[in-house]
């Protein structure tokens, strides 16, 4: 996915770079640090994600995408997600920032596991958004986060309190790769039921599946939660 990194700072810019870059499927296509050079920038690049500041010398972040937005409709460009990454604090810019269409917010300062879990959160979403072709409404709430997750209907053979305590596993391990075997153990389940379960979870967009490589055999599939 590439990226436009939107930042006065220039070292922070530099920061967040580096941090974007370092995640798998991500590459930096372009730097801004103001509103005007990031519209430029990112008509020339055309990112598939904009990680925007609020506070820019010549215009704030939310003016900034709503011109995004507003050249998608004049140019019919491409739409681009946007991850707002801030030391803004006011809930009436939190707000206008969600209105505006982000798809999240992120507070300065956090570490380099926090904007890594949510670039891994957008590219999740764009890959179920990518795969539906007409929307359940379990998709929806899945999607929106209006439900909790006992009560999203499960596919035949999925019991909502097996759900429930395997997602509370997950949580339980943020930023860390469970295995199917680690996650029966941590709850008294079998590492069959286990894995079904986190493959449900992947599959609608919950956890992420990451690969680890041993000697000889098929490599290990471990899942995070994401959210």
């Amino acid at each position: 996915m590439n990226v436009l990194v939107v930042d006065d700072d220039f070292m922070v810019a530099k920061l967040h770079s580096r941090y974007v870059s370092a995640t798998e499927g991500f590459t930096v296509v372009g730097v801004a640090h103001s509103g005007a050079e990031a519209l430029r920038v990112a008509e020339r690049v055309r990112p598939d994600l904009v990680l925007l500041d609020i506070y820019l010398p010549d215009m704030d972040g939310i003016g900034v995408l709503r011109e995004l937005r507003a050249a998608e409709e004049r140019d019919s460009r491409a739409p681009v997600d946007a991850l707002f990454i801030t030391a803004a604090r006011d809930a009436a810019i939190v707000r206008s920032a969600l209105r505006a269409g982000a798809l999240h917010y992120l507070i300065k300062p956090f570490n380099q596991a926090a904007l890594q879990e949510q670039l891994r959160h957008v590219a999740a979403l764009r890959s179920r958004f990518d795969r539906l072709g007409e929307a359940r409404q379990e998709d929806v709430d899945q999607i929106f986060g209006t439900r909790p997750p006992g009560s999203r209907e499960l596919p035949k053979g999925l019991a909502a309190h097996t759900a429930e305590l395997v997602d509370r596993i997950l949580r339980e391990h943020p930023g860390e790769d469970l295995s199917a075997s680690e996650c029966a153990a941590a709850g008294s389940l079998s590492r069959v039921s286990a894995r079904r379960y986190l493959e449900y979870f992947a599959e609608t967009g919950r956890a992420v599946v990451t690969l680890r490589y041993g000697g000889t055999g098929r490599p290990e599939r471990r899942y995070r939660r994401i959210g």
